[in-house]
């Protein structure tokens, strides 16, 4: 027999020894995914007594999480922007970071009138599926070359109540892209391709390598994005992406070259500029 305290100070001593950051969260939302209760009912009651067999599941889940799995992909959903979208190993596990993107869009958009937005690898469907959410006018088209990720992201849309504002479509980039719209929105991929064995192994050994892979220099995709968006924008339309930690120069360069101006540079909570959002500049 054991309890709901003795579970959880095992569980943070393993994931303390095996360096895994937020280990009393963790340990939390594991416990709570296995045996129903609450954060309160957990907190207020601790010497509640947890069944074998959950105990048991409990374990296994922290054994994952002691191999670095980050909780997100071993309990399949993550929080964003106060919403729960389902995640799955074909897509990138979102990050709060991308909500700086998320509210620099926002900021800069009309929210009473219809508006078009695409999304360029849309992974999950987070970006997509908020902006739908936030703009209730807005009609959005949410583009991916994985037909695995646009599932998720079908699936997301319907939880969400936003499917039929949502035209979600296999794509490599452009492609299959018509008309204008007032945004055009991407977290492409912009790790530079011998620096992924580097990373953190919650990041290059769970997230999707086509979520990550920016090429040679991490530049890849923001070169196609930046060269071929302007034939897709309206006349007030902007484009917005999110960039890695020191690329604001390189990527503010790639779209200048095309006709583009910055009109704003939005740091995340790390202090990392992490949004940027163009407008067109002149023409080429």
């Amino acid at each position: 027999m054991t309890t709901v305290k003795a579970l959880l100070a095992g569980a943070r001593q393993r994931l303390i020894s095996a360096d895994i950051d937020n280990s009393t969260l963790d340990a939390r939302l594991l416990l709570q995914e296995v045996t129903g209760l609450s954060h309160a009912e957990i907190v207020g009651s601790p010497e509640t007594v947890i069944a074998a067999e959950q105990a048991a599941n409990f374990e296994i889940l922290v054994k994952r999480r002691t191999s670095a799995e980050p909780v997100s992909r071993i309990l399949g959903k993550r929080e964003f922007y106060g919403r729960e979208f389902l995640v799955t190993p074909d897509v990138l596990d979102p990050r709060a970071d991308t909500e700086t993107l998320l509210e620099i869009c926002l900021d800069h958009l009309a929210k009473d009138r219809p508006l078009r937005i695409l999304d360029l690898g849309t992974g999950s469907g987070i970006l997509a599926l908020s902006l739908a959410v936030e703009l209730r006018l807005a009609t959005i088209e949410a583009v991916d070359v994985s037909e695995a990720a646009l599932k998720v992201a079908r699936i997301n849309a319907d939880k969400l109540g936003v499917a039929e504002r949502c035209d979600v479509h296999l794509g490599n980039w452009f492609s299959g892209c018509t008309g204008t719209y007032d945004l055009i929105v991407s977290n492409p991929p912009y790790i530079e391709t011998t620096a992924i064995a580097g990373l953190e192994p919650d990041v290059k050994n769970f997230d999707p390598l086509l979520a990550l892979d920016g090429g040679v220099d991490g530049l890849s995709a923001y070169r196609v994005i930046a060269r071929e968006c302007s034939s897709y924008l309206s006349g007030e339309g902007k484009v917005a992406v999110e960039i890695g930690a020191g690329q604001q120069a390189d990527v503010i360069a790639v779209f200048e070259s095309h006709g583009f101006s910055c009109l704003e540079a939005r740091q995340d909570l790390g202090g990392h500029v992490r949004a940027l959002i163009f407008g067109v500049a002149f023409s080429d």
